[in-house]
């Protein structure tokens, strides 16, 4: 049996007391915008709703989720998460590899490591960007959000990290096995990696999920907004040409507040429900004893 000194048990009940009230400050914002999206117009603008609805009604939700726009954007959203994902995951990957290994065994890593960074350093700007997709064709499509930022350098370079850390003797056995370097990065690299892996996705899937900026430079009609752009147009903007007359009869149930704390809580859900899968492989080494002495 383990005995713990008094101070170590005033230690451990004041990490308690503090994660403990590090986690209620979390929570709580996010209560309080559902409270809020579920309360009348007049509580909700008079500011009366706290951590529980006044006048519960569901008129914001009925109003983001009714509309047919809305919808589709929501379509448009997850084709585009799912895709830039994919093609996120896919080349990080293979950019990873080659520069995990030592300038003695991929000579060019040097300068393409420098060269990655420099993107990180230094943009052509939103002009450039936007002029060649208008050439090579592809605005106003799905592609023209997930290609711009089909290479993150920035999780290139935790994946690269994660990479140096295997052990070189799984590399070394996999080549003696006789795989070549594909066959040893999806073999062994990439199952050894899920933790990186997982919080790669998570960073991918929650930049996809919350960009609408790029939804209203390239595509170029509303019915080809993801659902931040859409949402964006309708309530920052309040572009009431957007809106049927059912639309604006709908407005006069809910304010303002409700109906940006329904869109907040609606844009949020997908990332909440995804991050218990995916948590825990921050806390799980799947790499320890996997080379036996």
């Amino acid at each position: 049996m383990v005995h713990t000194t008094r101070s170590q048990q005033a230690f451990q009940i004041i990490n308690f007391i503090i994660l403990g009230l590090l986690s209620i400050m979390c929570i709580l914002p996010l209560i309080h915008i559902l409270a809020v999206s579920f309360s009348s117009s007049a509580a909700a603008t008079g500011g009366a709703v706290k951590l529980w609805p006044i006048g519960f009604n569901w008129s914001s939700y009925e109003y983001v989720i009714s509309s047919n726009r809305f919808l589709n954007s929501l379509g448009i959203t997850f084709q585009r998460v799912l895709l830039g994902g994919l093609v996120n995951m896919i080349l990080i990957v293979i950019t990873a590899y080659p520069l995990s290994k030592e300038s003695e065994r991929f000579r060019p890593r040097t300068f393409y490591a420098w060269f990655f960074l420099l993107t990180i350093l230094f943009s052509g700007g939103l002009i450039p960007i936007f002029m060649i997709i208008r050439e090579t064709g592809i605005m106003g499509s799905i592609w023209a959000l997930v290609l711009p930022g089909a290479v993150p350098v920035f999780s290139i370079i935790l994946m690269l990290n994660f990479f140096r850390g295997l052990p070189r003797d799984l590399e070394e056995a996999a080549f003696i096995d006789g795989a070549g370097h594909l066959n040893t990065l999806f073999r062994v690299y990439v199952p050894l990696s899920l933790p990186a892996l997982a919080t790669i996705s998570l960073l991918t899937i929650v930049g996809h999920w919350n960009a609408w900026f790029d939804g209203l430079v390239f595509m170029n009609s509303p019915d080809r907004y993801p659902l931040q752009s859409y949402l964006q147009t309708i309530i920052i903007q309040q572009d009431f040409t957007q809106m049927t007359e059912q639309d604006i009869k709908k407005m006069q149930l809910i304010s303002d507040r409700t109906i940006k704390s329904a869109q907040i809580f609606l844009g949020s859900l997908p990332i909440l429900l995804l991050y218990p899968f995916l948590q825990k492989y921050f806390v799980t080494g799947i790499t320890l004893g996997s080379v036996k002495e």
